[in-house]
């Protein structure tokens, strides 16, 4: 059985994107949400996921470009069978190739490619190979942030990779971001592994795709405030995909971290006093995201939407305790009460509403502060209830 894999609807202005890249081969075995290919719209890069294991045929050439909707490409799910044994057989053998490994003595430096007519520098994001590990051809080996979207970096040939940018360095166009003691194929990873058997071997229980997230994936975790630590990745590899993060706040794990929170924080709050903050270094993309924003306010006529919700349950909450509420604090038990109640609860599952920009880091508050109007004898006042 074939599955058709289409464009997929990534956004309401965007009717076509271009084939970026395919990182699988035309015949090559995929898993199920391995990441086959990297497609561009006209506002951002993204991944596109296998929706099937099985053999891929693809329709679609690189630099293509397609409506949405449009053909990309099929998986061939029944061949996944004959795939299989041959694997099965190799690792039964265990025997490592008798070819001996060879060094061709090239080097090759990868460069920080030319990612749009724009973008002039980039920044290192994480690092998915260590220094001294064995890369293959095409393979992912770092994630770079650029002012527009986040990329993934292939290797350029097959080897042992050296180091050169550290994460969080940023680069220009040009500028040398790793090197490749060109090796050997097979052979060469045979040896590499041979010569640390202990690190092969956990090599083999923890991939380096695991805990580390898709860019989508990555941003999503960012703006709920959730660590990758925390998410556990169904991706290939253990890699957290976009549906990991989106789900992510409704796992038990996270749940039971929020309520451990709510009860730290107010036992801590009358001994100290503090106020908690978090500094994060923006990425070039959210800079030039907040950039525009503020551009976007100044700039042009605002639009306010409003959403219907039911109210009933809350009128007779209200309703119940008006007269008790009024005799014990000597005013009305108003809906504001309930209003700020609900963003205080919100902010905790969304921190990242409940952040600002300081320069060219974000700050996270690990605290409420609401500003309500209050009409006064001399006016309009809007007083702050602070540690709402």
């Amino acid at each position: 059985m074939s599955i058709k894999m289409t464009v997929p609807t990534v956004g309401e202005s965007i009717t076509e994107v271009t084939i970026a890249s395919w990182l699988k081969e035309d015949g090559e075995h995929v898993e199920m949400d391995e990441v086959i290919a990297e497609l561009e719209s006209d506002k951002a890069t993204f991944e596109l996921t296998a929706e099937a294991s099985g053999i891929l045929r693809i329709k679609a050439a690189t630099g293509e470009t397609l409506e949405i909707g449009g053909l990309l490409c099929e998986i061939e799910e029944g061949a996944e069978a004959t795939a299989s044994p041959a694997k099965a057989d190799a690792s039964a053998e265990g025997e490592a190739p008798k070819a001996e490994a060879k060094s061709t003595g090239e080097t090759m430096e990868m460069r920080v490619p030319t990612v749009g007519e724009s973008i002039t520098e980039v920044t290192i994001s994480t690092w998915l190979k260590e220094e001294g590990e064995f890369v293959e051809m095409d393979e992912v080996i770092a994630e770079v942030d650029s002012d527009k979207a986040t990329f993934e970096l292939p290797a350029e040939a097959s080897g042992i990779l050296r180091i050169v940018a550290k994460e969080g360095d940023t680069l220009e166009i040009g500028g040398l971001i790793c090197k490749i003691e060109v090796m050997e194929g097979a052979a060469a990873k045979a040896a590499t592994e041979s010569v640390t058997p202990d690190s092969s071997a956990a090599a083999e229980k923890k991939s380096h795709a695991e805990g580390h997230p898709s860019p989508l994936a990555a941003k999503i975790l960012a703006e709920k405030g959730i660590k990758p630590e925390a998410v556990k990745g169904t991706g290939p590899g253990g890699r957290i995909t976009k549906e990991d993060a989106m789900n992510a706040s409704k796992t038990p794990t996270q749940s039971s971290s929020n309520v451990e929170t709510k009860k730290e924080a107010p036992a801590a709050a009358p001994a100290s006093g503090e106020r908690a903050q978090k500094r994060e270094k923006m990425t070039n993309l959210r800079k030039t995201i907040s950039r525009r924003l503020v551009a976007v306010k100044n700039e042009t006529a605002m639009l306010t939407t409003f959403n219907e919700v039911d109210m009933q349950p809350i009128m007779d909450l209200r309703k119940k305790y008006k007269e008790s509420f009024k005799e014990k604090y000597e005013v009305n038990l108003g809906f504001m009460s309930f209003f700020t109640k609900a963003v205080c609860q919100a902010l905790l599952e969304w921190p990242a509403v409940n952040a600002q920009i300081d320069g060219e880091e974000i700050v996270y508050n690990d605290f409420c502060d609401v500003s309500i109007a209050v009409s006064t004898p001399r006016g309009l006042v809007v007083p702050v209830v602070r540690n709402a």
